[in-house]
């Protein structure tokens, strides 16, 4: 039983009272199935000027009021029907979002098993019954600035991490910029729009959507796809401007540039770097990242999307699933582009005749399962088609 006596000399001297300004706000959950035990407690925390306080006689509904009212304390009697003090903590300790209130269990049992039991399941601090109003405001108070103490820390934290994600956000911002300015001005050699590398990406990603690429995979494969020619930079321009068909020799020249782009590629995160640098001064250790996801991907699509699926492509002469898949993908997204697009030694062919092409190709140049992936969604190649219209 509680005590019923209060304490005079802490009421006749205001001086011993404990200053809880700093505690202005937090909130208390009361669990106790005897009433009386509940109105002594809420006035002894009135009368120290806690007046945000949450009770219930009913344990079994205990743990909805705290789901609901998400207290900053929770004061609660261990010994109550139905529900016991420790179930109650259990039940806080394995919710998630529950998991790290203070629980302060309050005890008539002086028994130490009793007592390691409610530490060991997680109790933050144990009060004996009956309960001295001096140690209860005592223990409330020490409880709550360590609650106090882990709140702030843990904003200070989440404002930090929002802080890294803007920062990072620029950074990715900034890197896709420079990787799309590279792809398309290795696509501007022989395209005057440069738009053929943005469609390129989208279907790439649409294909990798069907496919079940998870958003990171995504995120990454649809910038990577764009570099799939960045090669071409090092293509002379009677060559890769040559309206008519190549010769065997200049052929075999034009198929160096998947070489070409692998190099570019690798020489890019220092060029990336020192314009990063000028442009979010993000700081040195930012700066120590030795390598881009993105144009790790771009080296392995560079080298890989004219692979053919029955190992008759280059460079590499790579086979079936031996071929990353990003590879296949690219390789099924840049010839329907090509396709459908006007070049210098051919109209654009229509979307039919540009699927009838590849269907032509499957299991010889192009992975089936990556073909269908394609197909099925003609309605979104369209809009890519749409959006993404070269004009003259």
């Amino acid at each position: 039983m509680i005590d019923s006596t209060l304490n005079k000399s802490m009421v006749e001297n205001p001086e011993t009272l404990i200053n809880c300004n700093e505690f202005d706000g937090c909130s208390i959950a009361i669990i106790d199935d005897e009433k009386i035990n509940l109105d002594m407690i809420q006035y002894y925390l009135e009368m120290e000027g806690f007046t945000n306080l949450i009770s219930t006689e009913d344990s079994s509904s205990a743990f909805s009021m705290i789901e609901s009212e998400r207290p900053d304390l929770i004061l609660s009697d261990i010994n109550m029907p139905e529900v016991s003090g420790l179930d109650i903590l259990a039940q806080i300790r394995g919710h998630r979002e529950l998991a790290d209130t203070p629980v302060i269990i309050l005890t008539a049992s002086s028994d130490n098993e009793t007592k390691i039991s409610a530490l060991r399941q997680g109790a933050t601090d144990l009060l004996a019954k009956p309960i001295h109003h001096g140690e209860l405001i005592a223990r409330i108070r020490n409880v709550l600035k360590v609650k106090v103490s882990q709140d702030q820390l843990k904003a200070h934290s989440e404002s930090l991490e929002q802080a890294v994600r803007l920062r990072t956000k620029e950074l990715e911002a900034s890197r896709l910029s420079v990787i799309q300015c590279l792809a398309r001005a290795a696509e501007f050699r022989d395209d005057d729009t440069g738009q053929h590398v943005i469609r390129v990406g989208k279907y790439a990603r649409i294909i990798g959507e069907e496919l079940g690429f998870s958003e990171r995979e995504l995120w990454l494969l649809e910038p990577a796809a764009q570099l799939h020619d960045v090669g071409k930079i090092g293509i002379e321009d009677s060559i890769l401007l040559k309206p008519g068909k190549l010769t065997p020799e200049e052929y075999d020249s034009m198929k160096k540039h998947c070489g070409f782009g692998k190099r570019i590629v690798d020489c890019l995160p220092e060029h990336e770097a020192q314009l990063i640098r000028m442009h979010t001064e993000m700081g040195a250790k930012i700066m120590d990242i030795p390598d881009s996801p993105i144009l790790s991907l771009a080296k392995v699509i560079a080298m890989t999307h004219h692979e053919r699926w029955d190992g008759t492509g280059y460079p590499l002469g790579l086979e079936g699933k031996d071929i990353p898949i990003q590879g296949r993908i690219t390789a099924v997204a840049d010839v329907f582009d090509a396709l459908t697009s006007k070049r210098s030694y051919k109209p654009a062919f229509s979307l039919t005749k540009s699927f009838k092409i590849l269907e032509e190709g499957r299991a010889t140049q192009f992975d089936p399962e990556v073909l269908d992936a394609f197909f099925s969604r003609r309605q979104d190649i369209i809009q890519v088609q749409i959006d993404y219209a070269e004009t003259e």
